[in-house]
């Protein structure tokens, strides 16, 4: 039972048009299907009793919780990967019909179900709870990671704009581990990349790589088969996650700017990309070397704002870049806000529209409640820059130093 399917692959109809900017697939084909989607799942939420609009009958894919009185369930109200998803298609859809200039009631009505959806929750390990309570999991290394959807694929959690949630993700995969198989190495591996830790994303890849079935040491599970497909069993999600991760540790531009070697393992001494695509219609091409960029082409596609971030400085076409902040003018470089998290220290009493209604750790079945704390981002310093650009034109990155 799971019936977010229309808002999942309305996220991929959203994601087409940030990387083309393609306004007539926008009128015609994608906000269409996006609204009808939205109209949905508006009329199927509920009230949870605090105020806050949840799903009323919901699963975290093939996970279970431990209910307060010791059994083992699947179906609560409210799961976060529905609240993302619908947080993301609300969103995307109230952003298409202002580009396209209709429907102005219904982009309101959409932005005020927004604010009442359920917020994220942080429980009592720091880690990003996957249901409205704090529940205890049987399986605490399940192999399912459907709670941190709005890290990735989605774009609701960053280092710049959630510290607190970017925090409680890298502590639920701390939880989690390493070990999965096919599909599953493959989430982990670009969630670890866009937590910016390349060396740990490389672990991933090693155990991509591991034998089953075959070697003088096989595996069972989590790892390649003879013939390099996923194992075990072959999910071709595998493969296809693993080169997306690739892609993800050199090149991410979800969060509102284009990053270069954001998860540059330290492995990875010198290498050279070609062709990586990122939103707001901009092909990258890049060399690096001693770990650090050398050079990147940006052609730009549809010309705009070019915001680009790098952990040197750098200067564009022979020119000084201005460094910047705050929102990127270019519309391709959208994310969701999903707004403040709540943590288990501020929603069980200490605000007014929840008090009396949230599950104690007692009750919830959660028999750790010793909260662990994360270290946040590294201190790396970044250097973001804004640079306008033209259509079909190529423009040079090369750090000061060079």
């Amino acid at each position: 039972y799971w019936p977010m399917l229309s808002a999942w692959l309305c996220s991929q109809l959203g994601e087409h048009y940030l990387f083309n900017g393609d306004e007539e697939f926008l009128r015609k084909e994608a906000y269409p299907l996006m609204k009808s989607a939205s109209d949905f799942f508006m009329d199927w939420l509920v009230d949870n009793g605090e105020g806050y609009l949840v799903t009323p009958v919901s699963t975290s894919p093939e996970n279970m919780f431990t209910t307060p009185d010791g059994k083992r369930a699947t179906v609560s109200m409210g799961c976060t990967m529905d609240i993302a998803l619908i947080r993301e298609l609300f969103a995307r859809t109230a952003e298409a019909a202002e580009k396209l200039n209709t429907d102005e009631d219904f982009r309101h009505l959409l932005q005020a179900k927004s604010a009442l959806l359920l917020p994220y929750r942080i429980g009592s390990k720091g880690q990003l709870q996957e249901w409205q309570y704090d529940f205890d999991e049987p399986e605490p290394q399940h192999r399912h990671l459907s709670h941190l959807y709005g890290m990735h694929p989605g774009n609701q959690i960053s280092c710049d704009q959630t510290p607190e949630l970017f925090d409680a993700v890298k502590r639920t995969l701390e939880i989690r581990g390493d070990e999965a198989s096919s599909w599953s190495i493959g989430w982990k591996m670009n969630l670890w990349a866009r937590l910016l830790d390349g060396n740990h994303a490389y672990g991933i890849i090693r155990n991509v790589m591991q034998p089953v079935g075959f070697g003088e040491n096989p595996k069972t599970n989590g790892g390649l088969y003879r013939n390099m497909l996923s194992a075990s069993p072959f999910q071709i999600d595998g493969n296809f996650g693993y080169t997306a991760g690739i892609a993800e540790m050199l090149l991410q531009s979800h969060a509102g700017y284009i990053q270069l070697l954001p998860a540059l393992p330290s492995d990875w001494k010198e290498g050279k990309i070609t062709g990586l695509k990122a939103r707001g219609g901009f092909s990258i091409d890049m060399e690096w070397s001693e770990g650090k960029l050398r050079k990147a082409t940006v052609t730009s596609l549809l010309g705009g704002n070019c915001r680009l971030r790098t952990s040197e400085e750098v200067r564009v076409n022979n020119k000084q870049a201005k460094e910047v902040n705050g929102k990127n003018p270019n519309p391709l470089f959208s994310y969701v806000d999903p707004g403040k998290p709540e943590s288990k220290t501020n929603y069980a009493g200490n605000n007014s529209k929840q008090a009396n209604t949230t599950l104690t750790d007692q009750q919830s079945g959660n028999k750790d409640s010793g909260r662990h704390t994360t270290n946040h981002i590294s201190d790396n310093k970044y250097h973001t820059i804004d640079f306008p650009t033209d259509k079909g034109k190529k423009y040079i990155i090369i750090p000061l130093a060079k």
